[in-house]
């Protein structure tokens, strides 16, 4: 079965990572990707590792994104744009929570629209 991937994009690699270490305990089965840091592992965000992300964590499902704060969101935003893929959302929810429900919801099997629809109402 293929499952909604989830990318996780932070100002901090480990912030990403550390995240992804939460869901994967609850949730195996879905592809959550980090995408933390710059390039040179410093503090900030790379459209380059978000891209990267993004294409490990496809499935014909889609992938929904989330992201920390301001520039990650712009990031975001350019690498949907740059992204030979169509099937890709961001979701509008705090990236722990949501990133959190969204797996949940995306190993039940449901669409990007229901994940996403799912991570945004969670947490209001």
């Amino acid at each position: 079965m293929s499952h909604v991937g989830i990318v996780l994009i932070s100002h901090s690699s480990k912030v990403a990572k550390g995240i992804k270490d939460i869901i994967n305990q609850m949730v195996p089965n879905v592809v959550v990707e980090p995408a933390g840091g710059t390039e040179d592992h410093g503090i900030g965000t790379s459209v380059e590792k978000i891209l990267q992300a993004i294409e490990n964590a496809y499935s014909e499902k889609g992938v929904l994104l989330f992201y920390d704060i301001g520039s990650a969101m712009m990031n975001a935003e350019l690498a949907i744009e740059l992204s030979e893929h169509e099937n890709i959302e961001i979701a509008n929810a705090p990236i722990l929570e949501g990133a959190f429900v969204a797996s949940v919801e995306s190993g039940m099997g449901k669409t990007l629209e229901e994940v996403k629809e799912a991570a945004e109402k969670a947490v209001k």
